[in-house]
Formats: structure tokens, sequence, C-alpha cells
């Protein structure tokens, strides 16, 4: 049934024989897109799931990871690899955004458009710091980071049982919370700052190119609806924003269908 109505939806919005690319977000892994892969699958549609480095399945170790370039090069490495006149759409969620915005600095001419889901977006003016200021400015303290290791700095993070079901999956069903805490493995933390904010650089030449979609989830508790509509203020122009209700921070599992069918209707007209 499922795979007869995104057919059908494809179908109506003639948009066929797409290649989507698909990012994850921190602490989760390629896994974390099942349904939406499913389903987009079923609509006739090639997609690709990236497993970032010391994520999901990656044999990677989190402490192998010295700087996010090292981080997302599986990214990096897949878009190296497509054929020179082909174009996907890429969709990224929360700190995916990152990853996404440097592939639209590196590779503008391979991607049709960018979608991003109540993600971290990064413009020619606007970095890291500007992150973490305004993040830590709005909850008192920064939730972003929640150290799991002794070293000072830290060289990792990861959120909890508790914190992963009041903060990110807070209206998603109760299996796919289950499923998150046996597969979510610690984040990096990258505390060379000039080396971050060199190899997060993009440019309005190369990365403004790419036209940008961003998807707001609305009761999002780790990246509440103001914050992602900062984060659209200081990034844009965006050609769309969409407004997903009932949503939490894990859009694609607490809404699938629903943001499905945006990405269909994205890659539908870009």
């Amino acid at each position: 049934m499922l795979k007869l109505l995104f057919f059908i939806l494809s179908f109506f919005i003639g948009v066929n024989g797409k290649h989507f690319v698909l990012v994850h977000g921190p602490f989760h892994g390629a896994w974390s897109w099942y349904k939406v892969a499913t389903m987009l699958k079923s609509a006739g549609h090639n997609v690709t799931t990236i497993e970032l480095a010391g994520c999901g399945i990656s044999p990677i170790q989190v402490q192998e990871i010295h700087s996010i370039s090292q981080y997302y090069e599986p990214f990096m490495t897949f878009m190296e690899s497509l054929p020179p006149k082909e174009k996907v759409i890429l969709v990224g969620h929360s700190f995916g955004g990152i990853p996404l915005s440097v592939a639209m600095e590196k590779f503008p001419n391979k991607i049709s458009v960018a979608v991003f889901i109540t993600a971290l977006v990064l413009s020619e003016k606007f970095d890291f710091r500007n992150y973490i200021q305004e993040y830590t400015t709005r909850q008192g303290t920064s939730q972003l980071f929640f150290f799991n290791g002794t070293n000072n700095p830290p060289t990792a993070s990861l959120f909890g049982p508790k914190l992963l079901a009041a903060h990110l999956y807070q209206l998603s069903p109760h299996e796919d919370l289950t499923l998150g805490l046996s597969l979510v493995r610690p984040h990096p933390n990258f505390n060379d700052e000039k080396l971050l904010l060199k190899e997060t650089r993009v440019t309005k030449h190369r990365y403004g190119r790419v036209p940008k979609v961003y998807i707001i989830s609305k009761e999002d508790i780790l990246f509440p609806e103001d914050y992602q509509m900062w984060v659209i203020g200081n990034t844009g122009p965006y050609v769309e924003v969409k407004v997903i209700n009932g949503s939490d921070h894990m859009v694609m599992f607490s809404k699938p269908k629903k943001l499905t069918s945006h990405i269909l209707k994205i890659a539908h007209k870009y």
C-alpha cells in the first residue's frame, strides 16, 4: 500500500528517476533514513544513504577522527565518484547540514537542490562560532555538547537515553527510540577552531549557486522553531521554507510520510 501511494504521488507530480543523497545527523547513521529511503525507492527513485566517518556501521572509531574533513570524507568521496553530468538532490538533517554545505561549495555543478531538515547551515558570513554563541545564549547552557570522555578538551560527545527520549524522539514511535538507543555512537568534537573554520568555509560564488530549501520541524525541542528561524534568517536566501507540524527533531521517524512528500515535491521543482 505504501509503495503504491508514493508511486502515485511521484506520477502526479511528474518526478521520475531522481537520485536522492541523504546525510544523517549527529550520533546517528545511514540507518536513520530507513523509512524515508524505503518510500523514495518505492516511488521509483535512486537513493544513497551516506555513512559519515565513525557513524553507524563505519569501521572508523571516533577517537581516530581529528578533523571535520575526516568526518565528512566518505560523503565527499561519494560526490567525487558521481558521473560528470549527473545531478543529485542533497538532503541533510541536523548537524548533517554542515557537510551538506561543504558539498555545495565543492560540487555545485553536481547538485540540483539542497534540502536542510531542522539543520545547521553555513553561509559565506556565518560559521560555527555563530551557532555555539547563539545556542548558548538562548538555552543558558549549551545542550549541544554532553561529553562522554575525561579528556580536556573532550574529543567526543554522546546524548544519554533520557536526553534522546526527551529532546530528540519525544514524538517518535517508541520502537524507533529503541532502535536509536541500540545504534547511536559518540560524535566527534572538533576542537581546532582554525582548522574547523578552514574546512567548512563556503563562498557565494560556488555554494551560493545551489538552490536551498529549509524544512522546519515545528515541535523540535533540540532546535526550537525560533532557533530554526534564526538559522534561516542568517543563512538565506532560500527558494522555499516548509513547515512540518507534529514533528520532533527526528522528523524522519515522527513524520516520515510528510517529510518524503515534501522531498518529492521539491525534487520536481528543482
